[in-house]
């Protein structure tokens, strides 16, 4: 527990970092387990989960852009580390100097890792992204025959080596989905040719952290686990946290700034959205938008306050929002807590997302650079 008094902070458990990447790969037992620590490990804190994750057994780290990726090996972490979110005239050249696995998912980033292996002298490590019908990134089937040739013949001369081929689904956070089935016969697909064409990859992979907690025949070599690496359900329709074995890694807690009574028929907050029906306690929590509390929370965002769930009052303003508290006492420098574990009786990511009719993904990752954090089991 932090003793030193502050606006708000996130409260990073460390502890159940490493808990969670072991309850991850038991469900994956024979793959190895890639901790997604990308956006700051969803809010968390890259460096701090990436050393946690590989503690706990995390073979490989993964991460969007090559700049994330270039962070951690100047932190000096060590082992497999893969980033995939490529635009022309990148780091490719630093990346290939760092060892970092760089995805490849057209000839124009074939082209471009090929020169920067050249200029470096030294072999890049390649993955190369099949598009198997999320349609973001990676290789479309008609294109994949020509992709697969240019890097097998880039493999033979020496520039790359190709490391990997995977892909992402659309849907695994929706069991049952139709798509999933066709993503994964897309996907042996294309892999299939790969390999007939001389690849010879040391992880293939496809599974993200949904598909790691409920489709086996998706693990392959590798899954990629993110969200649920931090103790958040990828999906309420999962299940819980604790129904999944995840202990959400993330507290954020705040001391009320203000608590003062005001009469019945007093406005709260701009637009006057909230008017108070009675004399009441209103309670000032000093973390807004700006901290990444989100603003489409308002009149639903909870927050346990002296015991119980309150609800912001009003509109969620820049730096601040209000919760009324009734009869209840309160005083300034309590502390709440904005969001945390349900098996403690707090409000979670996802009660947030539901409050602000998005997914807990953003709520976490939305939690900003004025935050401070605090780890705990460091």
């Amino acid at each position: 527990m932090n003793e030193t008094p502050m606006r708000v902070y996130a409260e990073i458990d460390l502890d159940a970092v490493r808990a969670n990447v072991r309850a991850l790969r038991a469900r994956a037992p024979r793959a190895e387990l890639m901790a997604v620590v990308k956006s700051n490990a969803y809010g968390h804190g890259a460096l701090q989960c990436a050393r946690a994750a590989q503690e706990a057994g995390a073979t490989w780290l993964g991460t969007a852009t090559p700049e994330e990726a270039l962070e951690l090996r100047a932190a000096g972490i060590q082992g497999r580390i893969m980033c995939w979110l490529w635009t022309p005239g990148g780091p490719w050249r630093e990346a290939v100097e760092a060892d970092i696995d760089v995805s490849v998912s057209g000839m124009w980033a074939l082209d471009e890792v090929r020169a920067a292996a050249r200029a470096a002298g030294r072999t890049a490590r390649i993955q190369l992204k099949a598009d198997t019908g999320l349609g973001r990134n990676g290789c479309q089937p008609a294109d994949w025959a020509d992709l697969v040739g240019a890097a097998v013949a880039a493999q033979a001369e020496g520039t790359v080596r190709v490391t990997g081929v995977w892909s992402h689904f659309a849907c695994a956070d929706e069991p049952g989905h139709p798509s999933i089935r066709l993503q994964l016969d897309a996907f042996r697909d294309m892999l299939a040719h790969a390999e007939k064409e001389g690849v010879d990859p040391e992880v293939r992979h496809i599974a993200n952290s949904p598909a790691t907690l409920t489709l086996p025949e998706s693990h392959f070599d590798l899954v990629r686990t993110g969200l649920a690496v931090y103790g958040v359900s990828p999906s309420p329709e999962l299940g819980t946290p604790a129904q999944l074995g995840l202990r959400p890694a993330m507290t954020l807690r705040a001391s009320l700034a203000l608590v003062k009574t005001v009469p019945a028929g007093h406005g709260v907050s701009y637009g006057h959205h909230y008017v108070t029906e009675s004399e009441t306690h209103l309670a000032l929590v000093p973390a807004g938008y700006a901290d990444g509390i989100p603003r489409n929370a308002s009149g639903r965002g909870p927050v346990l306050v002296s015991g119980k769930i309150r609800r912001a009052a009003g509109r969620i303003a820049m730096d601040q929002f209000v919760v009324d508290l009734g009869e209840d006492p309160a005083e300034a420098g309590d502390q709440v807590v904005i969001l945390g574990d349900a098996e403690r009786g707090e409000p979670t990511a996802e009660d947030w997302a539901q409050a602000a009719h998005t997914i807990a993904y953003e709520i976490v990752t939305r939690i900003g650079g004025r935050v401070p954090r605090v780890y705990l089991g460091g």
